[in-house]
């Protein structure tokens, strides 16, 4: 089939190069003509593993282009990829999705199947439909389909490869986009689930919001943890044997990040408080991650004397392993507030770089032993692997201080006491 992606973000490369994997030829359309250069010259602008490699592969059927107008003209499939990033009330900035809309109005000239992977606020969808016939779009010429993503920084080409559910939500009275969307997805096997439009937006929404309450969840438990001598590491991993609660999202930390959870949170707990709902559960996930990194603030405090003077080492920049977005990220909002404590911040990261407004006040080096070498603390604030397998003899020789702090606990604290230095986390024993 001929797929018009527009929006070149992680959502959309991803989409696009696993469409033209699958046999169809698609352009992936963006507006920003840097991103677009470099895509044409073979380079993936972002990391994500495989993603790159997949590109490449299928450069025959993939094609990078600014020109919007002509994909939209020319392809009959086009999915809506673009950013939805959050309003400073909670809402969702759907300005990238009305320049789409306007964009389609202008350009469609034959029957198009419009596809929204964007995540989109309840009665996304049927306002499109409303605002292209308002523009003077014939309605017989689209069908709307919402069929959001649930791919996983970090996995997400194996994810779109190996989904555990499609989610399809069709107009009333659409008997035709069921077929389209599996020929389109032919070659990948997973249970169809089809829905209503306003259904898929939801369920997007609840299984962030699922997710982001969990690790919620494990992170007050950890507070709790840490008050009553018992280990969140043996608690969780206990609980998760339990099938209706299950191992995953259980690892408590510095809380949640990255692009999805923050914001669509916060876009659920708006839509539903202007629904009339007081989203109690949703607002305490929230809270509880908004605070969890004060209690490593604390802890660091609690074990450094004379702030002014002393060093601390953040390895890990980016909101997870695997990727380098640092978008909500819990090591970026960590490296601010021990910058206000007026610590000396050294940070490294594998992918990832700091924002330049951070940058600015924070060191970054390439190595881990730059960031470590005479640092009175160590904070781990991404679970990388190579984080985990740190040699903590070797660490301990190149410190000046004792003091780890493990925000993912992704160490074993027997392992780095051994060698004499100050293990601390919250909830561990």
């Amino acid at each position: 089939m001929d797929v018009c992606v527009i929006g070149a973000g992680y959502v959309g490369l991803t989409t696009s190069a696993v469409l033209a994997d699958l046999g169809h030829d698609v352009t992936c359309v963006d507006k920003n003509k840097d991103r677009i250069e470099i895509l044409n010259r073979g380079i993936c602008p972002i990391y994500e593993p495989g993603l790159e490699e997949l590109i490449q592969k299928n450069r025959s059927r993939l094609t990078f282009s600014d020109g919007v107008g002509e994909a939209i003209r020319q392809n009959s499939v086009i999915y809506i990829c673009v950013g939805t990033p959050p309003m400073p009330d909670g809402s969702t900035n759907l300005s990238y999705i009305l320049s789409v809309i306007d964009d389609l109005a202008t350009y469609i000239q034959s029957p198009k199947t419009i596809v929204t992977k964007s995540t989109v606020p309840l009665g996304t969808n049927e306002m499109i439909g409303e605002l292209l016939t308002q523009k003077g779009v014939d309605r017989k010429q689209f069908n709307l389909v919402s069929n959001p993503e649930f791919l996983r920084e970090g996995t997400a080409v194996y994810d779109m490869f190996n989904p555990d559910k499609t989610v399809v939500g069709l107009e009333d009275g659409d008997s035709e986009s069921l077929q389209v969307m599996k020929a389109l997805y032919d070659g990948i096997e997973s249970p169809f689930v089809v829905t209503t439009l306003n259904d898929a937006e939801l369920i997007k929404f609840s299984a962030n919001a699922f997710l982001a309450t969990k690790i919620s969840f494990i992170n007050e438990i950890a507070r709790i943890c840490d008050r009553s001598n018992a280990d969140i590491t043996t608690v969780a991993s206990t609980i998760g044997l339990d099938p209706r609660i299950g191992r995953h999202f259980l690892q408590a930390g510095l809380g949640y990040g990255g692009s999805c959870f923050p914001k669509d949170l916060s876009s659920l707990i708006h839509s539903a408080t202007n629904k009339g709902i007081k989203p109690a559960i949703l607002e305490a996930a929230q809270y509880v991650n908004d605070t969890q990194l004060d209690y490593y603030i604390e802890k660091i405090k609690e074990n450094l004397e004379d702030l002014s003077s002393k060093k601390v080492a953040v390895l890990g920049i980016a909101f997870k392993p695997d990727t380098d977005d640092i978008r909500s990220s819990r090591s970026v909002l960590l490296i601010e507030k021990l910058e206000e404590l007026g610590l000396d911040v050294v940070a490294f990261d594998p992918k990832a770089k700091l924002p330049p407004e951070t940058l600015q006040r924070t060191t970054q080096v390439d190595s881990i032993n730059g960031a470590t070498k005479d640092a009175d603390c160590i904070v781990i604030a991404t679970d990388w692997p190579v984080f985990k397998s740190l040699d903590w003899k070797e660490v301990k020789k190149e410190m000046k201080g004792t003091l780890i702090v493990d925000g993912r606990n992704c160490i074993d604290p027997s392992e780095v006491r051994k060698h004499g230095l100050l293990y601390v986390g919250v909830g561990r024993i």
